[in-house]
């Protein structure tokens, strides 16, 4: 059972967590940490877009901080962006996030997170489910299971069979 404190902000900037927690509207959050397929997907996507780096001309990163609203601060399992020097929190959308499902992930949290995203202007959010094999893009009010997952408009994409066929590999 998740368990909450409410703190200030400069408070939660300024403490360690282990594992890291989110800060929602005064509120300190633990996060779902992935079980063996949520950190085997997360392994496989941070080495799929890693490897894309230089070609697509993109940087990424595990577990990023990011202040979505001056009151929240999200950790998205992966997080794409145009390549350059990045802040230690990200306060620019990023191009893409991907929030990997764990067994304890609620549809309404993860539902919340995907606005929070978005209401800061992240134009893609995919969602990744290791248990059902399936993905979706979360575009504005759409949200389209694909087993494609792409975002508009740049190199950026993933073919999750190919993901999903390492996990039975492992």
């Amino acid at each position: 059972m998740a368990t909450t404190l409410h703190i200030s902000l400069k408070e939660y900037l300024d403490t360690g967590y282990r594992p890291d927690r989110e800060y929602v509207d005064g509120e300190v959050r633990e996060r779902n940490v992935g079980k063996w397929e949520h950190a085997r997907v997360q392994w496989l996507l941070a080495h799929w877009f890693a490897s894309h780096e230089k070609a697509w001309g993109i940087i990424g990163s595990t577990g990023q901080r990011i202040q979505v609203s001056p009151s929240s601060i999200r950790i998205p399992d992966l997080v794409v962006l145009a390549a350059g020097p990045q802040p230690e929190i990200l306060t620019d959308p990023p191009l893409l996030v991907i929030e990997i499902l764990s067994p304890d992930d609620t549809y309404s949290d993860t539902q919340e997170r995907v606005q929070d995203y978005r209401a800061m202007g992240v134009e893609m959010v995919w969602i990744v489910d290791p248990k059902t094999r399936t993905g979706r893009m979360c575009r504005g009010a759409d949200r389209v299971e694909a087993s494609r997952l792409e975002v508009k408009g740049t190199p950026l994409f993933v073919e999750l069979p190919g993901i999903f066929s390492q996990l039975r590999s492992a």
